[in-house]
């Protein structure tokens, strides 16, 4: 494990109303190497984003990494870490239902499946430097009409 590169990953997701426009961004770290990747949607939701940041930047990963994840987002860790398990054993279901997002869900699940990720909550708008970039990012990455 210790022979496979280690990355740095910064993730946040905006919506401004949620719902509604909505961007995401992804700061990537790296042997010295920094990459920043953003999108949007018209009409979206936060947690929406939350996760689609999640899902390209492991995406960008073009070999098994070893991976230091940083969220502001509980919806995203605590999902990643305590529910996952329970939505694909019930067929990617909630124990009282439907599982909202069950599209990014499934597509963020593949895209770990190479990596050994290290998952990392931090306090969002209380001085990280790199939380507070992809916060920056993410909102100038909500479509303007």
């Amino acid at each position: 494990m210790n022979d496979l590169p280690l990355v740095t990953i910064y993730t946040d997701g905006a919506c401004d109303p949620n719902p509604g426009p909505g961007g995401w961004a992804a700061l990537l770290r790296s042997a010295g190497q920094t990459k920043e990747l953003t999108g949007g949607e018209p009409d979206t939701t936060n947690n929406r984003m939350e996760l689609t940041a999640a899902a390209r930047a492991l995406e960008t990963l073009n070999r098994p990494c070893r991976v230091d994840f940083y969220t502001d987002s509980e919806y995203l860790r605590r999902g990643i870490t305590e529910w996952l398990p329970g939505w694909r054993r019930r067929n990617w279901r909630r124990k009282d239902g439907a599982l909202a997002n069950v599209d990014l869900w499934q597509g963020l699940d593949t895209a770990m499946q190479p990596h050994v990720i290290e998952w990392h909550w931090v306090r969002g708008h209380a001085g990280d430097r790199d939380n507070q970039r992809v916060d920056r990012l993410a909102r100038g990455a909500i479509p303007r009409n």
